[in-house]
């Protein structure tokens, strides 16, 4: 029995170094179950991140050319983020034409067949340029009427806590002075006039309406 056990480990133990001699595989490990399996070391798990060497691509914006260093792997979104720092353009802004084709900005070089020296011509994008405007305004204008209501809603927390001192003054038996509530209708009609002058959509025109039907409760 013995010597049974010692001829199957010298078989496996010649296995291995015939594999190691043939094939070169590394060091090898057991695995549960007594398999033999190759360990895996750094350089076999970075094959496949083998630096690619980058390339050069004239880029025609009117009556000038970029030169760009780049890697071939990158996309045409990338390329435009690179252009934006030397034209002024906003990557959305930006339209590049390769062999008479307009190429989405997900799309990549290599698939393109860009290659080192390749000509590429950008164009600027009126519609998108456009629509980016407008965008933009319509932001600025969200931020200026969101202010302006809270500044309002300000001055209606502060005129709600003058209304429950006047109450508070008035269930004593006090008795209010024209003056007084006067003022206090002066002040709110005068925030009602400031929120109907500003014109907002969606969740303003909601918070709008709120304060508004708390003015007409008071």
């Amino acid at each position: 029995m013995l010597s049974l056990a010692k001829s199957k480990s010298s078989s496996v133990s010649s296995r291995v170094d015939m594999n190691n001699n043939n094939n070169n595989p590394g060091e090898l490990e057991i695995r549960p179950g007594g398999m033999f399996v190759q360990m895996r070391n750094s350089e076999s798990s970075n094959r496949s991140s083998v630096s690619v060497p980058t390339i050069k691509v004239r880029v025609k914006f009117g009556s000038t050319y970029h030169e760009v260093l780049i890697s071939p792997q990158a996309s045409f979104g990338e390329l435009k983020k690179m252009l934006s720092e030397r034209t002024g353009l906003h990557p959305e802004e930006q339209k590049l034409i390769y062999k008479k084709k307009e190429r989405d900005s997900k799309g990549y070089l290599d698939v393109a067949r860009v290659r080192d020296g390749s000509k590429i011509v950008l164009v600027e994008d009126i519609i998108n340029r456009e629509r980016r405007c407008l965008e933009m305004l319509k932001i600025a204008k969200f931020q200026k009427d969101s202010n302006s209501i809270a500044q309002i809603c300000l001055q209606v927390d502060k005129f709600a806590q003058q209304v429950t001192d006047l109450e508070a003054i008035a269930s004593r038996g006090v008795e209010l002075t024209d003056d007084n509530l006067d003022n206090l209708i002066g002040n709110l009609m005068t925030e009602l006039v400031k929120l109907d002058e500003i014109v907002v959509e969606g969740d303003l025109n909601l918070q709008k309406r709120k304060q508004v039907y708390f003015w007409l409760s008071v």
